[in-house]
């Protein structure tokens, strides 16, 4: 099993918008459909959703002009209206405006030097047909490469310049329904025009947010957690012996003190005693070992790798969508369909 991909020819911003759009039509409307479901369980209107849509739209057009025009593109070649696919990219930010709970969620390993990286990427499973690789072009000769979800302009993803991000939810006291920048667009400035850790925190203080996530960038020698949230914007560096490990929850001191998965999601801080517990394997260079480091399963172990409980409503299911390595250096990814208990050598698709 591997996931569809896409590269992008076109370098004007509507255009590849727009070619991407006719070619994933079909995901990119069932996953606005999925989301639309999601939202729905979760408590919110059609009317709020539509309207979070176009205030994230007008946010994006404010913030990078060029990404709200490859958002309009994308609605073009779907046949959807723009503030649909700004729904899609917003969907963090609508999630935190709904105040939705519930357990669940990602897991990231980085150790230096290489790096040597992995992340699981939990999602629910009624979406599980979303993720697609892209790669595309913004400017001539930078090449982005990016597992993200369809219609959704980045997630993790690694660039030419050696620079990569693997990205995870946060949720903090002062999320909001006053929507902000989308932090997968922030994800996607970061992988076109980063090529430092410090060049990556920029790009993130540079936007006015409603919502949390930690974007871990990492290169060959040098990797910073990029916490993020509306009280603000801090960098959590490697430990001794380069290891640089997070979960759901977050980790600068002052941040933490408005923590909001503490009693949300308390599986968080489960998963990253696994993670720290299982530091010598997530240092080896073969890459199906840091998967195979990742394998916890609940209730009696940190449930890193998540399986749905299909007794639950969509909102409260969870599953290992996807287990991602990056190899900055060389510009790819290797993403393997599943959790980290399917992992095998044959199972990872290079990117």
């Amino acid at each position: 099993m591997t996931f569809p991909t896409f590269t992008s020819t076109e370098l004007d911003p509507r255009a590849r918008g727009k070619e991407l759009g006719t070619h994933r039509r079909a995901a990119i409307i069932a996953n606005f459909a999925g989301y639309t479901d999601l939202f729905a369980v979760a408590g919110a209107t059609a009317a709020q959703v539509r309207a979070w849509g176009e205030r994230a739209l007008d946010r994006t057009a404010a913030w990078a002009p060029h990404l709200a025009e490859e958002i309009a593109g994308i609605a073009a070649g779907a046949g959807l209206e723009p503030w649909q696919v700004a729904v899609v990219n917003a969907r963090t930010e609508i999630l935190a405006a709904i105040n939705a709970t519930g357990e669940g969620e990602c897991s990231t390993s980085v150790v230096l030097p290489g790096p040597r990286t992995v992340q699981t990427w939990d999602w629910h499973d009624h979406l599980r047909d979303a993720p697609m690789l892209w790669e595309l072009e913004p400017r001539p000769g930078h090449v982005v490469r990016t597992f993200t979800e369809a219609g959704a302009l980045a997630k993790i993803g690694v660039n030419t310049a050696g620079l990569g991000i693997h990205f995870n939810i946060l949720r903090h006291e002062s999320d909001s329904g006053d929507i902000g920048v989308p932090v997968h667009l922030i994800a996607r400035r970061i992988l076109d025009e980063a090529a430092t850790v410090e060049e990556a925190a920029a790009v993130a203080r540079s936007a006015e947010v409603s919502a949390s996530t930690v974007i871990t960038a990492v290169t060959s020698d040098d990797a910073g957690s990029i916490e993020i949230s509306p009280a603000g914007v801090a960098i959590i560096p490697p430990e001794p012996g380069g290891v640089l490990q997070h979960c759901n929850h977050f980790l600068d001191p002052a941040l933490a003190e408005g923590e909001r998965h503490a009693t949300d999601r308390p599986s968080t801080y489960d998963r990253l005693r696994h993670l720290r517990d299982h530091v010598e394997e997530l240092s080896l260079g073969d890459h199906t070992a840091r998967a195979r480091a990742m394998l916890g399963h609940g209730p009696d172990a940190a449930p890193v790798c998540a399986h749905p409980d299909l007794t639950q409503p969509i909102n409260q299911r969870w599953e290992t969508v996807a287990t991602i390595a990056l190899d900055p250096p060389a510009g790819r990814l290797l993403a393997h369909q599943g959790g980290p208990c399917q992992v095998t050598e044959a199972t990872w698709q290079i990117f």
